[in-house]
């Protein structure tokens, strides 16, 4: 037995207890790599974490190996070395299975990571076209609200939803908050862009604030934004209106060098300085930067014609001006309806009115539809001009077009019958107005009023005055004006006072023509001292004093046999002019 103990002892050959622990521990290492592999999808990255799980088990394992080695003559004599070995084990099951729980979490996380990605593009994607047609719509605080919700997420809008918030500000005139915007973006992203600032330079230029804008375009340099053709029209449009053209065509010459381009406008900016040499009375100027468009091969347009157009027809010249639009359809172009409106406004203004009712007619059979600038110049023309039948059928094609014109085409045509005593067709077309959703407004009230006073009805003038308060409106110099002018005809100059201080008590001051109806009112009842208290009042306040009310006044001193009385008051009037007018 000693003898076999020896033998045991003294052999090299492998335990059957460190055979136990080497198999058990490889099988264990194979069930792991072969789960491993299984929830692993990308080959290359499993191999090498599984090399680097069995390189660690190996040297474990045979550390542990070597520690029961039968060399170790201590090995089967302590209790101890068997526990050591089986909290080698036990150590290195733990550390693989914990690799294991953090690997699959790590690729549980980067399969969520790359899903979330494609979400939140999504939603990006979404939320940025949801701004911009906010900001289009006009409602701006829904758009910030938005844009808040994405910043407060760690998202931020890019620079064109950006320039969509800017630009929706701008148009409802919120230039400070506008500016507030590209200052939030020069700090915290994403940098403006020559857009972003054209669109704010537009905007103040829109409300006539240049300086603005001019400070605004010296700070995009700072900001590394070179301007561009648009930031050039925008400028030199709002300087031309300013009345500067030397510093329009420096502002050009300064942006074209920075751009290193050719000292050739373009046909926009071209345009925009020909209108400002018309609105000028510079004609030679701006006939000769036609001419050089033209040499330079510009390809104008319809909208180059009209301002040319329209400048020969602010200077009266119409003959060139029809000349050029032959000219337009000889190259090619078709007058659009603001070519149209160009050439009737200018015969109406002319008081040419059937000549401009014959461009009308050209106009629509060209195929070109009027708009209501059209109807509504030609109308005011022909009420002007007292033709009120065709000024009314004029007005029932815009309604059978479904235009529907502001009050004041329906006060002309409502004045216009009040004028020729047709109460009933005055009447009727304020009905129409009404039933078209159009509301009357004073001018519509005092031409109604003018009507009935035309005709003689001076109480019925009276029930409109309360009609118009009733309606919220209140009355002004020229109702009162009417009513007194009617109460004077009447012969009642004591309700003519009362209208006068109900007028003062109102707020409204007296004008020449209420005094002159006054003055008129008493010396029709013979009642010449009031009168001249009236006339003194005239005198006191300082008004224009005509010739009519002294006509009036001398008149009565001649009826009464007061020759003497009426010269002096006539000799009063000449020294009071001479001190009004001493040159």
């Amino acid at each position: 037995m000693a003898e076999a103990i020896v033998l045991f002892v003294a052999t090299p050959v492998e335990s059957p207890f460190s055979r136990f622990f080497n198999r058990t521990f490889l099988a264990i290492k194979r069930r792991l790599l072969a789960h491993v592999l299984r929830l692993q999808n990308d080959a290359v990255a499993h191999a090498r974490i599984c090399r680097e799980v069995g390189v660690a088990a190996g040297e474990k394992c045979q550390a542990n190996a070597g520690d029961c080695s039968p060399n170790d003559g201590s090995f089967g004599a302590e209790e101890n070395r068997r526990h050591a070995v089986f909290n080698a084990l036990d150590a290195m099951l733990k550390d693989s299975l914990e690799r294991l729980k953090m690997m699959r979490e790590n690729l549980w996380l980067v399969k969520m990571g790359l899903t979330m990605e494609y979400a939140c593009e999504s939603k990006y994607a979404e939320h940025t076209a949801t701004i911009r047609s906010l900001c289009l719509d006009g409602k701006l605080g829904a758009a910030f609200w938005l844009r808040r919700k994405m910043v407060q997420k760690g998202v931020v809008p890019d620079v064109f939803t950006h320039n969509h918030i800017v630009n929706g500000l701008c148009k409802i005139g919120l230039l400070e908050k506008a500016d507030w915007v590209v200052r939030e973006m020069l700090e915290f992203g994403p940098r403006p862009n020559c857009a972003t600032y054209n669109t704010l330079i537009k905007g103040h230029c829109a409300v006539n604030s240049v300086d603005k804008a001019l400070h605004l375009f010296s700070t995009m340099s700072n900001a590394g934004i070179l301007p561009n053709r648009v930031t050039c029209n925008v400028l030199v449009y709002a300087l031309c209106e300013k009345g500067f053209l030397m510093e329009a065509k420096r502002m050009l010459e300064e942006i074209l060098k920075v751009n290193d381009e050719k000292d050739i406008p373009d046909l926009i900016t071209s345009t925009i300085f020909m209108d400002s040499y018309f609105k000028n009375g510079a004609i030679i100027q701006a006939l000769s930067l036609w001419n050089q468009m033209i040499q330079n091969c510009t390809k104008v347009d319809v909208v180059a014609y009209n301002v040319l157009i329209n400048g020969f027809c602010k200077s009266l010249q119409m003959h060139l001006a029809f000349g050029y639009a032959c000219e337009m359809f000889k190259k090619g172009f078709l007058p659009d309806a603001f070519t149209y409106n160009i050439l009737i406004g200018a015969l109406c203004k002319e008081g040419n009115i059937s000549e401009a009712c014959y461009t009308l007619g050209v106009m629509s059979t060209m195929g070109i539809m009027p708009d209501e600038i059209t109807y509504q110049t030609v109308i005011r023309g022909l009420c002007f001009d007292g033709e009120i039948v065709r000024a009314k059928n004029l007005l029932s094609c815009m309604l059978n077009n479904l235009m529907v014109p502001k009050p004041l085409i329906w006060n002309l045509i409502i004045d216009l019958y009040g004028r020729y005593n047709d109460l009933s067709n005055a009447f009727f077309t304020r009905d129409q107005m009404l039933a078209f959703g159009v509301l009357p407004n004073v001018f519509t009230y005092n031409a109604l009023i003018l009507a009935q006073v035309k005709s003689g009805n001076f109480y019925d003038a009276c029930s409109l005055k309360g009609e118009m308060i009733s309606k919220g409106l209140y009355p002004d110099t020229v109702t009162y004006n009417l009513l007194i002018g009617a109460a004077c005809n009447l012969g009642r100059p004591d309700f003519s006072l009362q209208l006068l201080n109900e007028m003062v008590q109102r707020g409204y001051e007296p004008d020449l023509i209420t005094y002159t109806e006054l003055v008129r009112g008493f010396c029709i009842r013979g009642k010449v001292k009031e009168a001249e208290e009236i006339y003194a009042k005239i005198l006191k306040s300082g008004l224009l004093n005509d010739h009519v009310p002294v006509q009036i006044l001398f008149n009565k001193y001649c009826k009464l046999e007061e020759p003497v009385r009426a010269f002096n008051f006539y000799q009063d009037w000449l020294e009071s002019t001479k001190a009004s007018h001493p040159y």
